[in-house]
């Protein structure tokens, strides 16, 4: 389960990470999917911070996690 909870976490991660740096930078364009959803238009940016804060979450849910085993 924290395999599978890290797994996703990372996921997440990079994707707010490349939505954060396509709306400071207009870099990396085609990397976030964040970017190419229809209904994300002017919030972009929301979606992306969004998307690393749950990534954290999950990481400190996989850490909890991993501490009962």
């Amino acid at each position: 389960m924290k395999q599978l909870l890290e797994g996703i976490g990372a996921v997440l991660l990079i994707q707010g990470a490349a939505g954060l740096v396509h709306e400071f930078t207009g870099k990396l364009r085609s990397w976030g999917v964040v970017q190419h959803l229809p209904f994300a238009d002017q919030y972009e940016l929301y979606l992306s911070v969004a998307l690393v804060v749950l990534a954290l979450a999950l990481f400190a849910a996989a850490e909890s996690t991993g501490r009962r085993s």
